[in-house]
This record gives C-alpha cells, structure tokens and sequence, in this order.
C-alpha cells in the first residue's frame, strides 16, 4: 500500500505573529481545499513569546511589564488552551494541519491529540527517552510526561473536519524566567518557579547533556512518518499561503496582544 504524502515546511525561526499567521494560513488553505496535503512544520521563535489561549484575559496570565522588559512578545492564539512560554533556544514547536479523517480518527478532540502525541512519544523514544500521555482536564490539554513531569504540551482548533494543532517540546527550560512571565493565581513568582521543577521537565534535564534543535527536528519527522505512515514531502508556502499569512499578521497577530 502506497503511504501518503504530506507536506514539510522548511524549519523555520519567526516572531510570535509571524509563527502563529502561517499556523492559520495553512489551516485556511487546506479548509478551502487550496492545498491538497496535509502539513507538518517545525519551527522557533525570535525573539521569545507568550502565547495565550484565545479564550484567556492576557492580564490575567501574563505580567506585561516584565515581558516588555525582557523583549518577550505576548500574542493570543486561534486555537484553545493555556499560555505558554516559547524561549527562543530551549524548545521546538511542531504544527500540524490535517484532515482529521487522514489520521485514521474520527473528530473527538482527545482523540486527535493522543494520534498526533503517539508520533511525538516515537520520536522522544529515538531520542533515549520514554513518555506518557496525559489526558489532561477541564483546565489543562492533554500532554506528554515523562516520570509524571510534563515535556511536551499542545492546543487545536477544530474546524469542517480540519485540524490544526500546535505544540511545544522542551529541549531546556528556564523556570525562573518563565515564571517571572507567567502568572500563577496566588503563587509568587519564586513560588511558581518551585512548583514548576515539580512538574516540568526538558531533554536536557532527562538526557543529562545538550541536544541540538536539529536533532530534535530529525528525531519528530521520523516519528511522524513512523507512526502517520507518511511520506515527507519538503516544500515551501504557496502564494495563497504566504498572502494570507501576511494578511492575518497585519491586520490580526501584529495587533496589540493579537485577536
């Protein structure tokens, strides 16, 4: 049986608009069936960034000044979930955008996740490490743990039987700085901090040495092709793509503190 074929996007390293307008473009490309493969994208962000979950009060998660400060971008996501912090070195972030159906799934959103997160646990597996998945709850998205601490976490949107879900694996982590961004509800930021070594981890941390971002890369498409039984196909943006994403960073990502 021939396997299919999806699209690789280039790695890539953007600003927080920029990442999260070609995220949206290729989800509006493939709905409105202007391009006929399924993506996967790996990609960074320069400079650092806070993500919201487009249901959150940026106020409520964020402290604003510090990321001013600190030359953070704050943006807010199409798709749900909680704020996230992406430093510039210490994480990949991969996106998909599928037709649901080509998962070999049908459209219940935690079984979406665990499809896409099986390829992820292939690829930690290359890497010398064992994860789980964690279903999450009415709070938290489902994500990876390895050891009970979380690795990687993820967020979608859903929409005419397309999916578009965004996601982090830590390579490092610096707890300190990300709790001096994001807001706990009554925990300090030291406090915060003490109680993120409790549940987050990094490779770095389980592997006890450095990893590069390449290696990281090599290690999720292969997992991706594992477990998807695809094909990876490297090609760029189209014209489409790329005019819509210039749209949606202009006129919705760029704005203050996105949509």
């Amino acid at each position: 049986m021939l396997m299919a074929t999806w699209r690789l996007l280039p790695f890539d390293v953007r600003d927080a608009a920029w990442n999260l307008a070609i995220d949206e473009a290729i989800l509006q490309a493939r709905i409105t069936e202007q391009v006929s493969l399924n993506t996967f994208r790996l990609y960074r962000w320069y400079p650092s960034a806070v993500s919201v979950g487009r249901n959150e009060v940026i106020e409520d998660r964020v402290y604003l000044q510090t990321a001013k400060q600190f030359g953070v971008d704050v943006v807010r996501r199409c798709s749900g979930g909680g704020t996230v912090y992406h430093d510039c070195d210490g994480e990949i972030t991969y996106s998909v955008v599928a037709k649901v159906s080509d998962l070999g799934v049908n459209s219940d959103i935690a079984v979406v996740y665990f499809k896409i997160y099986e390829a992820i646990v292939d690829a930690l597996r290359l890497l010398g490490i064992s994860a789980d998945f964690n279903s999450g709850n009415t709070k938290n998205c489902p994500n990876l743990t390895v050891g009970g601490k979380k690795i990687s976490g993820s967020s979608q949107t859903l929409s005419r039987g397309y999916v578009l879900q965004h996601g982090t694996l830590l390579r490092n982590v610096n707890l300190d700085k990300m709790f001096q961004l994001l807001k706990l509800q009554n925990l300090t930021c030291q406090q915060a901090a003490e109680l993120g070594r409790q549940n987050i981890t990094s490779i770095t941390d389980l592997l006890g040495h450095q990893i590069s971002s390449d290696t990281i890369a090599n290690a999720l498409k292969q997992g991706f092709k594992s477990i998807l039984k695809i094909q990876l196909q490297e090609s760029p943006l189209t014209f489409f793509e790329e005019e819509t994403a210039t749209k949606l960073y202009k006129e919705k990502y760029s704005t203050k503190n996105g949509p």
